[in-house]
């Protein structure tokens, strides 16, 4: 081998034969990361660390810098140094909030351009949602205050005052009590983008939970938690879940309580919200669930889906399924048989589609579309989540990294590239025509996906940037 290698140095410094030009144009080849192709394929810096779609541009996050690129071919339109980056806005009115760790402030660019649209010189942590932006700032250790503003306004919508944030809430969206996400494999946690602010937040501050109304501003609780309780904000109603240690498991009681009064609203006990360990019942964990809804498992072992604000059982599984993914309105489930997938919607008493899928798919809901992952053939799936109308399949073994209302961004590696919905469709059995008795999906035109104004939620909480 020495002797080889010695040979095709010679060869090479000599000009009789040189293959490293011809290898190093093979190792530098870009492979395509699906089939059917995507409309642009780039290269980035580095692994990304978070991806959304902005309007007409996709936002990436790296480890030390922020970039921009346009949805529609790709081409780089901007680069930042940052430790850290998140989207704030929707479709019409999107910024990128940008900010270095451990120091203060943070800055507001127009994810077109660049152009700097707002600084802040002061705020110890930012959260992004899709109708306004929080931060924080602290003249002492115990003397905060939280602000509101409209992604791109720049004046506050309210002011309120907190005793102190900085204990553990720094930088971009650090955690709050709500509820925490099912996920899945090869789907990025963040794929959604941004959201609506929830109608209350709550902030863990020294062992307290102090709760927010995002449309006053108003701090309508401020309250510690017994032994055996998590409080959790959800669907606007503060929850006092209790887990207590009997005849060796966990027994749970969730309360719902009025966050400006007090009283209960609602109460269910026996449904296992998943926020203890089997050590002690410490509850270290916010309970599972999305948005309004909360998922907990009963006592014969079938998961439910229950409604934050009035307790209401959404949706009960059958023995043996499997939730995979829930939103305000629709719900992922694994059939029993592990050989397929069903869309749910709430309030609907049978399946709106169902689709085959082996037991390692996953999946996941956005505004725009159902997203489901399969292995052993790889595929990435996108879906109408209401009928089942497929989107666009491809052959991939990429991730999904974010959502929009035309397409997805898809990754493996350093590599990134954008589908348009209704490209590469048609590949699988058309729902109606399946012989194995499974859903039909309701009729559906178009190749676009479903507007975010059909995931609004229950009480429309959701669409409040119109």
């Amino acid at each position: 081998m020495l002797l080889g290698l010695v040979t095709v140095v010679v060869l090479a410094a000599t000009g009789v034969w040189n293959p490293f030009p011809a290898m190093w144009e093979w190792v530098g080849t870009r492979k395509p990361i699906s089939e059917p192709d995507v409309v642009w394929q780039q290269r980035i810096g580095g692994t990304p660390k978070s991806v959304t779609i902005a309007g007409d541009t996709v936002v990436v996050e790296q480890r030390t810098r922020v970039e921009a690129r346009s949805l529609a071919t790709g081409a780089q339109l901007w680069e930042r140094k940052a430790d850290w980056a998140a989207v704030a806005g929707g479709d019409r009115d999107p910024v990128v909030a940008v900010g270095k760790l451990l120091v203060k402030g943070y800055e507001l660019l127009d994810p077109a351009t660049g152009a700097v649209r707002r600084r802040d010189d002061d705020a110890v942590a930012v959260w992004t949602y899709r109708n306004m932006l929080l931060d924080a700032r602290c003249v002492e250790a115990t003397d905060c205050t939280l602000s509101a503003w409209d992604p791109r306004g720049t004046a506050p919508l309210w002011t309120a005052f907190l005793p102190g944030v900085t204990s553990g809430l720094f930088a971009d969206n650090p955690n709050l009590l709500g509820t925490r996400r099912l996920t899945a494999l090869r789907i990025d946690a963040g794929v959604a983008g941004p959201e609506p602010a929830p109608p209350l937040l709550g902030f863990p501050v020294d062992g307290r939970v102090h709760v927010v109304d995002t449309a006053s501003g108003r701090v309508v609780q401020n309250l510690e938690p017994g032994r055996d309780e998590r409080l959790a904000v959800v669907g606007g109603r503060l929850l006092r879940i209790t887990a207590v240690s009997r005849d060796g498991s966990c027994q749970y009681t969730v309360s719902a309580r009025d966050a400006a009064t007090g009283e209960e609203v609602w109460r269910r006990a026996g449904v296992n919200v998943r926020t203890a360990d089997s050590v002690g019942c410490v509850q270290r964990e916010d309970p599972q669930g999305a948005r309004n809804v909360l998922i907990g498992v009963a006592p014969d072992g079938r998961e439910a889906v229950l409604d934050g604000y009035d307790g209401r059982g959404l949706l009960v599984t059958a023995e043996g399924e499997r939730l995979l993914a829930v939103d305000d309105r629709y719900a992922l489930v694994r059939a029993a048989d592990k050989q397929s997938i069903v869309g749910r919607q709430f309030g609907v008493d049978r399946a709106r589609w169902t689709r085959p899928a082996s037991d390692r798919a996953g999946g996941a809901l956005t505004p725009y579309a159902a997203v489901l992952t399969g292995e052993k053939p790889n595929r990435l799936i996108a879906l109408d989540p209401r009928t089942g109308r497929e989107l666009v399949v491809l052959r991939s073994s990429a991730n999904a990294l974010a959502v929009g209302s035309g397409g997805m961004v898809i990754g493996e590696g350093r590599e990134i590239g954008y589908v348009r919905f209704g490209t590469g469709t048609g590949t699988g059995v058309p729902p109606a025509s399946r012989p194995d008795g499974t859903v039909a999906p309701a009729p559906g035109g178009g190749d676009r996906a479903p507007g975010a104004q059909d995931s609004c939620g229950p009480k429309r909480e959701l669409c409040a940037d119109g």
